[in-house]
């Protein structure tokens, strides 16, 4: 990854509603031209490159909470002290959050404290290879730093780094991880699946309400 990311040629016309797609492109222009960086982040490149239907798009950028609140009036700050604002655009939401790196995670779920930082850090603190990946609507261009591209290719949910470590930050990610295997038809990397196996115990510690969600979405998600 140190190298530099890959990068690949991608369309999203043809998996997201034209509206959504404008007023997200056009929150990364206001971002863009006032000299940040801003990519769509999550499953979205996941999403378009599986040419699965988009139906919300997360925003990730270099610009501080407090700049993303000067340049979007229509803002709700539902979780600054993480760096994500919820930014207001032709009536649709999206969370616009500052590229970050975590630490402490004493609750196993959200961090003691975050620092702002690069996007190839930010992608190093995600979930899995596949959700790692940013977009460029302007260049329309896939952009990975963590190997999502390869392990899409091969049909893998892969945790980025050490697995334990990605689930001891936030011990539902192991049922997400069963989860996308489900609903994508993917297999499940041996070393997390290893790490899933060991960690298990540790869902006794999230709320019944946080599983209930995951089971429900693949049990309905899955073909």
């Amino acid at each position: 990854m140190e190298s530099g990311p890959r990068i690949v040629p991608a369309s999203a016309d043809s998996c997201v509603a034209p509206p959504l797609l404008q007023s997200a492109t056009r929150v990364i222009r206001i971002l863009r031209d006032a000299g940040y960086t801003a990519y769509f982040a999550g499953g979205f490149a996941r999403d378009i490159l599986l040419k699965r239907s988009v139906h919300d798009i997360d925003i990730a950028t270099d610009a501080t909470p407090n700049a993303v609140q000067a340049l979007f009036p229509d803002h709700r700050a539902i979780g600054k002290s993480f760096g994500v604002i919820q930014v207001e655009i032709d009536t649709y939401m999206f969370e616009v959050a500052t590229f970050r790196q975590d630490a402490d995670y004493a609750d196993g779920r959200h961090p003691g404290s975050v620092t702002f930082t690069s996007a190839p850090e930010d992608a190093q603190r995600r979930d899995f290879t596949v959700n790692g990946m940013f977009f460029d609507p302007a260049q329309e261009q896939v952009i990975d730093y963590v190997g999502g591209l390869a392990d899409l290719d091969a049909r893998c949910i892969r945790a980025i780094g050490d697995p334990a470590q990605r689930f001891r930050e936030d011990y539902l990610r192991m049922m997400r991880a069963v989860r996308f295997a489900a609903v994508l038809d993917f297999d499940i990397d041996q070393r997390t699946f290893a790490a899933i196996r060991e960690l298990a115990p540790m869902l006794s510690r999230i709320s019944p309400e946080r599983i209930r969600i995951e089971m429900i979405r693949a049990f309905m998600e899955a073909p």
